[in-house]
């Protein structure tokens, strides 16, 4: 399992594939593949059959997978896509900061959570 650079809730940029320039938020995260999933890009259509009498069926469209190396966090300071490098703090917590301009974009992990 790869360590991978972006997080949940994250907004991030698309550098390559047909939907490069799009911005939007991480919706979910698999370490495992090295993919994410981001809000409204790289969507793909499914045909739904229905499975019971409630339950509607029909063609939807949902995000597929996108691999982590194909996006980039968008700095909040800075709003351009930027590289993210960690840093510890004094009191202990680590944190990712924006290589650009050294603001931070989240933290990693508290002192009490080790």
């Amino acid at each position: 399992m790869a360590k991978v650079h972006v997080k949940k809730n994250d907004n991030v940029f698309v550098l390559t594939g047909k939907d490069a320039g799009k911005t939007g938020k991480v919706l979910e995260v698999d370490p495992a593949a090295n993919r994410v999933i981001v809000e409204g890009v790289s969507m793909s259509v499914k045909h739904k059959k229905p499975r019971g009498r409630n339950q509607q069926g029909g063609i939807i469209h949902q995000e597929s997978s996108v691999h982590a190396s194909n996006v980039m966090v968008v700095c909040d300071k800075c709003k351009r896509p930027a590289k993210i490098g960690k840093k510890i703090l004094p009191n202990g917590e680590k944190v990712r900061v924006c290589k650009s301009c050294g603001e931070i974009v989240g933290t990693i992990k508290s002192p009490k959570q080790r």
